[in-house]
């Protein structure tokens, strides 16, 4: 026994590549350097969550810190959310992909350069369909928000339009040249909404967000508590989501009609969801499309969307200062191009990044391991913005954070530690998978398990429990790293986890 103890411990220190203490407090570092606000940083190894950082304040007049339960206005990466409703629209066989979009609207949707050309749903989702935002997109956006009732989004698209200005539609043939923008997704709400007959908010709160049980929304009223919601700021000061524990007035929908203008619901970037809850999305793509053991979506119309839908080659698209080379399916293709979307040297990732009144965030995962990560800032407190990193077309912040995961996190990610022989070992490292989280000095579990043990690196025994829930506190130990030993009918399994206050 004693042996076999000794062979868990010397796992559980070399699971990750040098400390996580080291990789926590080196996190800490890269925040303090740039002056961020607050923090999120969650990993994801072989499908589960493998470690949960949070640091700073969602709120600052308020003092409130980071928390597992902070919500962020996710910015772009909601659009992939937002592809995802739309590929239950699909897979359920409401449309093509090719198909041609005004076949299921009330009036004619083309570019005026090419009045012939189509526009499909696949040039929505790939950002091929030569729309882009171009000076009437802003005004428009404003008057969404703040009218009654809002205007419907054919005053933007058609010439005939009060919002038209000719520059909301490119020069390239549509579905030739890529142009990242937001108001495809505006319109592929309103497809939805035309579609489902729901308004895009509801229907994406019960065909996705509540299956992986995400109580975040695209609708900041239907937010379980609004104290949550982390502020956004830019030199400290509050650009958004400055709620202060008061719902705004809620959205006045007698006078809305269903399929009118899709963007009421921020589908390009307003999603408010945590970060541990958006990580069920990162682990259902990464895994296929199954989640908890339910198939949100079909392995192969993930396949579809994983697919590069479009890809640079010589002048065929606008690449946003080299960070997008390729697209897939409401989905950014990383192709690791040197100063540009380099996250993972070598390594094959998909994923999201955004960007909104101060906040950057990222989420990307690679499937082979089912690895991947969430980071979310919601501002600076400095006088100048982010600068570009010096490797890639990322902000500083995010590649020093990118580089961190990698070393301490991506790296290790193969390593499973077991002291069983048995063939179902890896099942019982991934049935016993835990998290440790930073906010809360809580242990989380993902399945039950007989009893669990904490060893310090020295190998003595500090803490013993049993399974009573889905958490253990461990407040009371003191700072530094330990050992977590898990055993389980299939064996037993070895965690390093650092407490940290």
């Amino acid at each position: 026994m004693r042996s076999l103890l000794l062979t868990l411990l010397l796992l559980c220190s070399i699971n990750n590549i040098g400390t996580a203490q080291s990789y926590h407090e080196k996190l800490t570092d890269v925040a303090n350097e740039h002056q961020l606000i607050g923090m999120s940083v969650v990993v994801v190894c072989e499908g589960e969550v493998v470690d949960v950082f949070h640091h700073g304040k969602a709120n600052v007049v308020n003092d409130l810190p980071i928390t597992d339960s902070t919500v962020y206005r996710i910015a772009s990466i909601s659009k992939a959310v937002t592809a995802t409703v739309l590929m239950k629209l699909y897979e359920d066989g409401n449309f093509a992909l090719d198909d041609d979009i005004n076949d299921y609207l009330d009036y004619s949707v083309r570019n005026p350069n090419f009045p012939d050309q189509k526009i499909s749903f696949r040039m929505l989702l790939s950002h091929t369909s030569s729309l882009q935002d171009g000076t009437g997109y802003s005004p428009f956006l404003a008057e969404t928000y703040a009218q009654n009732p809002i205007p419907s989004i054919k005053e933007l698209l058609l010439p005939s339009g009060s919002a038209y200005t000719a520059n909301m539609w490119r020069l390239e043939t549509p579905g030739s040249f890529f142009t990242y923008s937001n108001v495809n997704f505006g319109l592929l709400a309103t497809l939805a909404e035309k579609i489902s007959g729901q308004r895009f908010d509801q229907y994406a709160k019960s065909v996705l967000l509540e299956p992986l049980g995400i109580t975040g929304s695209f609708y900041v009223n239907d937010l379980p508590n609004i104290n949550n919601v982390a502020t956004l700021y830019r030199n400290s000061i509050p650009q958004s989501d400055n709620y202060n524990g008061t719902y705004p007035p809620p959205f006045d929908e007698s006078q809305y009609t269903i399929g009118d203008n899709g963007i009421r619901s921020s589908p390009h970037g307003g999603l408010r969801v945590s970060a541990l809850e958006l990580s069920n999305f990162l682990r259902m793509h990464a895994n296929h499309g199954r989640f908890n053991g339910t198939q949100i979506l079909d392995s192969t119309t993930v396949a579809l969307m994983h697919e590069a839908q479009w890809t640079k080659n010589g002048n065929n698209g606008d690449n946003y200062y080299n960070l997008f080379n390729e697209w897939g399916l409401g989905l950014h293709s990383v192709r690791n191009t040197p100063n540009g979307d380099l996250i993972f040297p070598g390594t094959k990732m998909l994923g999201h990044p955004g960007e909104a009144y101060g906040l950057i965030s990222d989420l990307y995962f690679e499937k082979e391991k089912q690895f991947g990560f969430i980071f979310i800032t919601n501002g600076y407190a400095g006088t100048e913005s982010y600068s570009f990193g010096s490797n890639s077309a990322y902000y500083q912040p995010e590649e020093k954070i990118f580089a961190l995961i990698k070393s301490f996190q991506f790296d290790a990610c193969a390593t499973i530690t077991t002291a069983t022989e048995s063939p179902t070992a890896t099942k019982a490292a991934y049935a016993a998978s835990i998290f440790y989280s930073s906010g809360t000095q809580q242990l989380h579990f993902h399945e039950d398990f007989q009893r669990g043990e904490i060893y310090s690196t020295a190998g003595q025994l500090v803490h013993q429990f049993s399974v009573k829930g889905s958490t253990e506190r461990l407040g009371d130990l003191p700072l530094g790293v330990y050992c977590v030993l898990l055993r389980t009918e299939l064996g037993m399994v070895a965690r390093k986890i650092v407490v940290v206050y």
